[in-house]
């Protein structure tokens, strides 16, 4: 009898409960309600929003509505956005992570402080850890006039000028491994008289899941990681499953599901990412239960 088990630690984070509870309710009332991005990195879950009414655009779009109303998701977003849905008479309701939020205030300030000693162009540097391209991260740069220096990957680091003053901060959901790995060659780099000050603002709610998940993968002869393919933070756990059980697929949904992967297994584990529904896990659970 194949034994199944889905992790109770997988599944939306707080702050994209929050965007899709906003969603909602926001739909339950019959209002029109337009959404900046996918709302979630879950093509499913995006569906079944859309099926209730919600309309994804893009920023493009945006400017062409006019006495509307649009949510933020938990990305957040830059303050030109903010500026936009001013002019054009847009009601925001901002679903923006309390976490990401704290965080884009934290580099303004930063930015602010910088310029208020240091005119344009700036001779300390700002950066940022993430995804290029990010909805994040474009949140994040726009806090500084574009001014701030993303950097994606570890080698990444080495562009940097370490004869000027770096304060370094991460997207919320990146690898602290690597994250403190950057830290580290910054130290060793940096000039004597230079500042260096790092910002450990990545989501604890989002950390704590490495070595949860680790555990978890550890304990079944089969993982199902079940994630949208868009999903950054999604990758960086999928990847800590496969690194220590081999063993493990990443699939969108249960139609994925490869039969001959269950050739002599007897566990199977599902989890996902923060972006991954509860109810997505369960019907690939269902879905094993009928092979």
């Amino acid at each position: 009898m194949l034994q199944i088990e889905i992790d109770n630690g997988s599944g939306f984070c707080f702050g994209v409960t929050t965007a899709i509870q906003k969603a909602e309710e926001e739909l339950a009332k019959g209002n029109q309600l337009y959404c900046l991005g996918d709302i979630v990195h879950n093509g499913m879950e995006c569906e079944r929003l859309r099926e209730m009414g919600l309309i994804t655009i893009n920023h493009d779009e945006m400017r062409q509505l006019h006495n509307v109303k649009v949510l933020l998701r938990a990305h957040g977003e830059p303050p030109e956005t903010y500026e936009l849905a001013r002019q054009n008479n847009i009601e925001i309701i901002d679903a923006t992570c309390p976490v990401v939020l704290q965080l884009q205030k934290r580099i303004k300030r930063q930015y602010e402080a910088s310029l208020s000693s240091d005119p344009l162009p700036l001779t300390s540097q700002i950066v940022i850890f993430g995804k290029e391209g990010h909805a994040e991260v474009l949140g994040l740069v726009g806090q500084t006039a574009d001014h701030a220096i993303v950097i994606e990957h570890f080698d990444d680091v080495k562009q940097l000028d370490f004869s000027r003053d770096i304060y370094l901060y991460s997207q919320t959901t990146k690898s602290l491994d690597e994250f403190h790995r950057i830290i580290e060659y910054i130290q060793d780099h940096i000039s004597p008289d230079a500042t260096f000050k790092s910002f450990d603002t990545i989501c604890r709610s989002v950390a704590n899941r490495m070595p949860n998940i680790s555990q978890f993968a550890t304990k079944h002869d089969l993982i199902l990681f079940v994630c949208g393919r868009k999903s950054s933070n999604g990758k960086v756990l999928f990847n800590e499953c496969l690194r220590v059980n081999p063993n493990a697929h990443l699939i969108e949904g249960p139609e994925e599901i490869n039969p001959q992967w269950l050739e002599g297994i007897k566990t199977v584990g599902i989890c996902g990412a923060t972006s991954t529904p509860k109810w997505l896990m369960e019907q690939c659970r269902d879905a094993l239960l009928k092979m």
